[in-house]
């Protein structure tokens, strides 16, 4: 076909147009309609196909979680319970208000037991934690150091909780400035022990 011919064509008569002008025609005409579609719907679409796959992605690692989870359910809830004896028995290892003035007699006793002279047994303020009070209690005794082991071994072996702090041994001196292996020794310390804090008193 003459090229010089197109400029010959007539709209009115596209039924008299050579076929190869007829399929530029319908060419043109089917790629501006496939780019209107394109520009109005389809990249819309897969505008939200995109999202639509990331969501997927998102919610399949979210779904494979939480499955992980409750394939694992029994052994949490075993474990949670073991958690929560675990917790109760410690809890039942610290005194409740009734039971600090026994826990101090036995403190005291067992330090008479072990064969110390208490200088000094003074009771502290009690210190508030979360969900426990401490009780300090500032210590002085006189004796010997297998009498001080004995004594907190016996703490040790109590049924509640008592821990010892800021110990501190000091040998006595006898009056001509030497020491003698004779003479007992001093020591001091704080032994705390530790009340549970219901919620109410916690509050």
């Amino acid at each position: 076909m003459d090229l010089n011919r197109l400029t010959e064509l007539n709209l009115g008569h596209i039924g008299d147009w050579p076929c190869f002008a007829k399929a530029m025609l319908m060419l043109i005409l089917c790629g501006s309609i496939a780019g209107v579609w394109y520009a109005f719907d389809t990249r819309d679409q897969l505008r939200r196909l995109r999202t639509a796959e990331q969501a997927e992605t998102s919610l399949r690692g979210e779904f494979e979680s939480k499955q992980h989870r409750a394939a694992n359910l029994a052994a949490y809830r075993r474990q949670l319970a073991a958690m929560e004896e675990s917790f109760g028995t410690l809890l039942r290892r610290l005194p409740d208000q009734t039971e600090v003035a026994a826990l101090l007699v036995d403190v005291s006793r067992t330090g008479r037991a072990a064969g110390l002279e208490f200088e000094l047994f003074q009771p502290m303020d009690e210190q508030r934690r979360d969900f426990y009070a401490e009780l300090p209690i500032q210590i002085r005794v006189t004796g010997h150091f297998h009498e001080f082991s004995r004594f907190i071994e016996g703490l040790a072996a109590l049924p509640r909780i008592v821990t010892i702090h800021d110990l501190r041994i000091d040998a006595r001196r006898v009056e001509s400035g030497a020491s003698d292996p004779a003479v007992p020794l001093n020591l001091e310390a704080t032994v705390k022990t530790y009340r549970y804090l219901d919620e109410a008193t916690a509050e």
